[in-house]
């Protein structure tokens, strides 16, 4: 028994990222290339680093029928912004990520085996790539990126760049003996001058 689409299976009709598949014909093997640069509809990635809305997506991509459905396969890529995880400093890159992503026919056996999110769906001769885009983009992206990888980040005691201040330290006294430093005179000539 097919399965009843929801709302939020339909492709958004406006979106940059829908695709047009009604010239495949459901005829196995009927292909065509889809190479575009369509802006990002919404910020793409993690909390630290991404892709911004109206960011450049160059699609690389082919678009062929199969039986069970539309296999879509090659690359997308886009420019990134972030901040760096230990100094905070914008970081600038770059991402590129494989998609190979199957969107099941309606009544197809693959759309009625399958959960709602394990395959792509087509609506109306019609597929939607920003979730497999979504997905395959924060796979690929770092968790926690770093404008290099030698950055010393910041001082925990007071926030100054460490990168900009190499020699920035801060005299701490071990607790251990902080209640002797009371005792001994911080200046030297002095202390001689009282003997």
């Amino acid at each position: 028994m097919a399965r009843q689409h929801s709302q939020t299976a339909k492709p958004h009709p406006g979106s940059p990222l829908a695709v047009n598949i009604a010239r495949l014909g459901r005829r196995p093997g009927s292909m065509f290339p889809l190479h575009e640069v369509v802006p990002s509809p919404s910020r793409i990635g993690l909390e630290m680093i991404g892709i911004q809305a109206g960011a450049p997506l160059e699609l690389d991509l082919r678009v062929e029928s199969v039986s069970e459905g539309v296999l879509v396969t090659g690359t997308v890529a886009a420019p990134t912004v972030g901040e760096c995880a230990r100094c905070l400093t914008e970081v600038h890159g770059r991402v590129q990520v494989g998609l190979t992503e199957l969107f099941a026919y309606p009544d197809s056996t693959t759309e009625a085996t399958t959960e709602e999110d394990e395959v792509g769906h087509i609506v109306d001769d019609t597929i939607d790539l920003e979730q497999s885009i979504i997905d395959a983009v924060g796979l690929e992206l770092p968790f926690a990126p770093v404008c290099r990888p030698d950055c010393p980040g910041l001082c925990p005691e007071c926030g100054t760049s460490l990168a900009a201040e190499p020699d920035h330290h801060h005299d701490r006294i071990d607790a251990r003996w902080a209640k002797l430093a009371g005792v001994l005179d911080p200046d030297p000539d002095t202390s001689r001058g009282e003997q």
